[in-house]
């Protein structure tokens, strides 16, 4: 593409140079879709830590306005790092399976998913029974994807630690209330699988990369996030998303 802007621009075009630098900034600049009016913003204070701070905003007339006073929230055991979602790539340590850290950047929402045959909530929802796994193993094909073992077959799930009735699995209520998170969309193997709003095993408890909070927030976030919406996830070091908030028209926190 640059090739042949150089090639047919005459006087009235910038040069080479500069069009290269243009492109350069279009190509590293990340907008929310237009479609999107609900936006959580996790922040925590470095890419180490394991906790931080959800916001909310909904999109008006004149922009972002935040809807909630900020959720405490837990992050990976390690911190975070670098995930796959509509953001562009970035140069930084990148999300891997099993490394323990939450996916940086931006990131749809998908459905709710939970124990119960029906919950309290504007998104989609799926009920979780004893026979669904997410799979966590990187040569799987189905790898990154949330499974039925009844339909799939036993083989197809042998080897996860991702099943998601947790009360029966391993004895836990973590996964009870949750959403699904698109990171890893195209299921790049080993890029990082099975990431969630979950809620946390205790107060301040870091996760294995996921998002997790109180029953009460979840609950609060659960009525109020609305599938016609197109929600928007997240999540950045404080001095990451300052330095790139105007970059990617973030609002202000």
């Amino acid at each position: 593409m640059i090739f042949v802007i150089a090639r047919f621009c005459r006087r009235a075009c910038p040069s080479f140079g500069a069009v290269s630098l243009l492109l350069l900034s279009i190509s590293t600049r990340a907008q929310i879709p237009a479609d999107s009016h609900q936006l959580l913003v996790a922040i925590n204070d470095s890419w180490e830590a394991t906790s931080g701070q959800l916001y909310g905003y909904q999109r008006g007339k004149g922009g972002w306005e935040q809807k909630f006073t900020t959720i405490p929230v837990s992050l990976g055991r390690t911190g975070l790092a670098w995930g796959i979602g509509l953001h562009p790539s970035q140069a930084g340590t990148q999300k891997r399976e099993g490394d323990g850290k939450a996916p940086a950047g931006i990131f749809r929402l998908g459905d709710a998913f939970g124990y119960a045959s029906s919950i309290e909530t504007g998104l989609g929802y799926q009920p979780m029974t004893p026979w669904h796994y997410c799979i966590d193993v990187p040569t799987s094909p189905l790898y990154n994807l949330t499974v039925d073992a009844g339909k799939v077959g036993a083989d197809a799930v042998n080897g996860s630690s991702e099943g998601m009735r947790r009360d029966i699995h391993y004895g836990d209520q973590q996964y009870s209330k949750g959403i699904f998170v698109k990171h890893n969309p195209e299921n790049q193997p080993g890029a990082g699988s099975c990431i969630f709003m979950h809620l946390w095993e205790a107060a301040g408890s870091p996760t294995a990369g996921c998002t997790a909070m109180s029953e009460g927030d979840m609950d609060a976030l659960l009525r109020w996030l609305d599938a016609a919406q197109q929600p928007i996830y997240i999540a950045l070091p404080r001095a990451e998303y300052q330095r790139l908030r105007a970059n990617w028209a973030l609002p202000s926190l």
